[in-house]
């Protein structure tokens, strides 16, 4: 199953043996040494904890009984603990929204054990992305931005955070894949890491080589709720975008069309290309007014080829509401050209 790594209660500390390290002439040599990177990077690494509010829930065995009208509109504490990391000086940092969530408290840890009170700037739940605010007193230590396009399957990456409650822990791995689909939404385009990530790593930054942040550590792959050799960053050139919207704006707008949509597959690939094809139209939406129906088929948006629904939400998407689109579809297996007003996203996770 797939798990966020959500923050759990700190674990006893076991011990164990060293391995052995191979001697191999030449093979300790191409072996990466992290020190200077994690003494570079981990004072811009913060620890966060949350404290909200949420309505008890009756225990299972109270259920259908007379018991169960005490636990109705009792409200309890709830607690949590997570990571993040600090983009610029003045003292802006980057998490989880999952970390937040609905919390009525949220308190910043640096590294050398400063608590500063955090303000939430914005949120957004498609990315699980959230910008919080602190007013630090002297400016903080920052790290920048890296390309995570530009990260190859086998290069070294080194992830940071506070994993079950650890503040301050490094671990270190290679990318394992990219454009991985958990089914977190729309949106997902995960890295894929062997990177240790653990339960209160959630919204740690995932650095390459260079000290740039490349992911950001979201859920991990784990049938036991520990680390399993599979965690899943969020790439930082989708999260990066979002993180300026919420800067400047404190929301994400996005463009929608107001359709559902399925990937058209040829039964002989040879023989025809992929499209969309559009299964149902929002009555009243943007798509309806302008005239796309049930059936049709998209071949291309403002003259780009479009072969899966996935990346025809993520073009429209990264539209302005209220700009033009012109969509190439089929109908009828005739060619038509038709032009929609793009609309704004609804809030929700679909």
């Amino acid at each position: 199953m797939l798990a966020l790594a959500l923050a759990t209660p700190a674990l006893p500390l076991m011990g164990c043996a060293a391995p052995a390290v191979a001697q191999r002439a030449g093979f300790a040599s191409n072996l990466p040494d992290f020190a200077d990177l994690a003494e570079r990077v981990l004072p811009a690494v913060v620890n966060i904890a949350v404290q909200g509010e949420a309505v008890a829930q009756a225990p299972p065995e109270f259920r259908g009984t007379p018991f169960e009208r005490y636990f109705r509109g009792r409200r309890e504490r709830t607690q949590g603990a997570g990571s993040g990391f600090v983009i610029d000086p003045t003292g802006f940092v980057v998490t989880n929204n999952h970390v937040v969530g609905a919390s009525t408290r949220v308190t910043v840890s640096l590294q050398n054990g400063t608590e500063l009170a955090a303000r939430v700037v914005g949120t957004d739940e498609l990315t699980d992305l959230a910008l919080l605010r602190v007013e630090p007193r002297t400016p903080l230590v920052a790290v920048a931005w890296g390309s995570s396009n530009a990260m190859r399957v086998g290069q070294w990456v080194l992830a940071a955070g506070n994993p079950f409650g650890l503040g301050g822990t490094v671990t270190s791995g290679i990318v394992s894949a990219r454009g991985r689909e958990i089914g977190a939404g729309p949106f997902d385009d995960f890295i894929q890491t062997d990177a240790a990530i653990n339960p209160g790593n959630s919204g740690g930054p995932l650095f390459n080589v260079a000290g740039e942040v490349i992911g950001i550590s979201t859920a991990i792959y784990s049938p036991s709720g520990a680390n399993a050799g599979i965690g899943f960053a969020t790439p930082s050139d989708l999260a990066r975008p979002v993180i300026e919207q919420l800067r400047r704006d404190g929301r994400v707008e996005r463009g929608w069309l107001g359709v559902s949509v399925q990937d058209l597959v040829p039964d002989d690939p040879r023989s025809g290309r992929r499209a969309v094809l559009v299964t149902d139209v929002v009555r009243g939406g943007p798509s309806q007014r302008g005239g796309l129906r049930a059936g049709d088929v998209v071949m291309a948006v403002n003259g780009e080829r479009t072969e899966t629904s996935r990346a025809l939400v993520r073009y429209v998407a990264a539209i302005a509401p209220g700009q033009p689109i012109r969509l190439s579809v089929q109908r009828d297996g005739r060619a038509q050209e038709l032009t929609v007003l793009v609309g704004r996203r609804p809030p929700g996770p679909g």
